[in-house]
């Protein structure tokens, strides 16, 4: 072979020539594997492609490898996957597939690695690695997709109408080698991409928020948005996200491309952290700036409530893209309801009540929000980004320190209404709620101490303003 390999995968690949010669079925590696060692990423993804039975071959490996491994067979596709010291080795028979219109599942049929070759996406995803005696780590390269590789060209191996009409998730796999890779897309394959974006819809909302995701994590993620809104994609499967794009001028006023500072914001973020999550966030904390966008003739352009707008819009977001709705969505919702308030802070003085009230409010996302504040920076204005980020260091500071000293953060107010009602006498009332919101609100205006006791008398003290006495029990 023409790339190193680790010992674990030579010897894989020697139980591979081995079994598949006693069983007549020339083997090959290929794919992602192939691609991502030529390039000298890491890979822990085997494909093993034979000219026969993939799943007899899986098996007959297995009886050779002690401890055996489990085989996990799929029946309806025809593959077995195991695992084998720390890769996910896959066995599937050379196979060509036909597609009908309406669904980018094929009909298969047994072919030989040339037909295999044929159904891959991109030709740097067709190359094969021969397994075999008479040629063992011979590359066979049909489409050339080593020169692809060295020109870091992301191309079809046939026609990319076809390609793409046949499985449009591939549109979305293209972009998202494009945006992992830093490859260019080639401008055939580009455009074909545009001309054929319709039939994305018959792909499952899932398989694309997997790609998404890909797309969210990598280094450069706006290669891969700016593909998606160029080709018309962006627009078909996030349309909210697509709405940003574009500069409104009135009286010669205009404001930012609110989308490319939203990429501007992911790619800031991205620098600190690959937290999933919180990059979600850096793309919704601007997301409803379309729907509240006015023109105010005395001070130009303005959002006004985009943070509470963008919070509540969160969840029909995450439900149509079919992402979760438990903790990260709430997650995501807090961050962009809360984004705009450490920017706040910074421009008056900062008061204890404040900065209590931002700990009380974020709890233990405080950290992740300054993180996405300060991502929110973009300003060309050396200058400005230097005193933005000064007043952030002043908030922090001031955040740490109030919560050394209060213990804010996560913090429940140390009343409950179960005590009121049972100090008082009463049943569950708006009463109840009364005393408890101002226990809360002094204690987070420093007009209490965050403990008891001072909780304790402020609670009887409020008892005796709206009339009510001490129960004796």
């Amino acid at each position: 072979m023409i790339f190193d390999i680790q010992p674990h995968e030579k010897a894989i690949f020697d139980l591979v020539k081995t079994v598949s010669a006693d069983l007549g079925y020339p083997a090959y590696v290929v794919g992602g594997y192939v691609r991502d060692r030529l390039l000298r990423r890491q890979s822990k993804d085997l494909d093993i492609v034979c000219v026969g039975d993939g799943i007899e071959l899986a098996k007959e490996i297995a009886k050779k490898i002690t401890p055996k491994p489990k085989v996990t067979v799929y029946g309806r596709f025809g593959t077995a996957m195991m695992l084998y010291k720390d890769l996910e080795v896959e066995f599937v028979g050379a196979r060509k597939e036909s597609y009908s219109r309406d669904s980018r599942k094929p009909s298969v049929k047994t072919g030989s690695l040339e037909d295999d070759q044929n159904r891959r996406d991109f030709t740097i995803n067709a190359l094969a690695v021969s397994l075999n005696e008479t040629n063992f780590g011979e590359i066979i390269d049909p489409f050339g997709g080593l020169r692809h590789l060295e020109e870091k060209l992301i191309k079809t191996p046939l026609e990319p109408g076809r390609t793409f009409s046949d499985d449009p998730l591939r549109m979305m796999r293209g972009i998202r080698f494009a945006t992992q890779l830093g490859f260019e897309i080639e401008a055939e394959t580009l455009e074909a991409i545009s001309r054929h974006k319709n039939r994305i819809e018959i792909v499952s909302q899932e398989r694309i928020s997997t790609e998404l995701h890909k797309i969210i994590l990598a280094i450069e993620p706006s290669i891969g948005f700016k593909h998606l809104f160029n080709t018309g994609l962006l627009q078909l499967i996030f349309p909210e996200m697509a709405a940003l794009q574009g500069v409104d001028r009135v009286d010669g006023k205009g404001h930012k491309d609110n989308f490319y500072h939203t990429l501007e914001v992911l790619e800031n973020l991205g620098r600190k952290t690959n937290d999933l999550w919180l990059r979600w966030a850096a793309i919704l904390h601007d997301i409803a700036k379309p729907p509240t966008k006015r023109f105010d003739p005395k001070v130009g352009w303005t959002f006004h409530g985009h943070e509470a707008l963008g919070a509540a819009m969160v969840p029909r977001i995450f439900k149509k893209l079919r992402l979760p709705l438990d903790g990260k969505m709430k997650y995501v919702q807090k961050l962009v309801r809360l984004h705009l308030r450490p920017i706040s802070l910074t421009k008056e003085n900062i008061t204890d009540s404040a900065i209590r009230r931002l700990l009380f409010d974020a709890g233990d996302d405080i950290d992740d929000l300054m993180l996405l504040c300060e991502a929110d920076i973009t300003s060309k204005n050396p200058k400005k980004v230097q005193r933005y980020l000064s007043n952030y260091r002043l908030v922090r500071e001031k955040l740490d320190e109030l919560e050394e000293k209060d213990r804010i953060r996560n913090w429940q107010p140390p009343i409950t209404g179960e005590l009121i009602m049972e100090t008082f006498g009463i049943k569950p009332s708006r009463v109840v709620g009364d005393i408890k919101t101002a226990i809360r609100e002094a204690i987070l205006e420093g007009e209490c101490k965050n403990e008891f006791e001072a909780a304790f008398e402020l609670m009887l003290l409020k008892g005796k303003e709206l009339g009510l006495e001490k129960s004796v029990n």
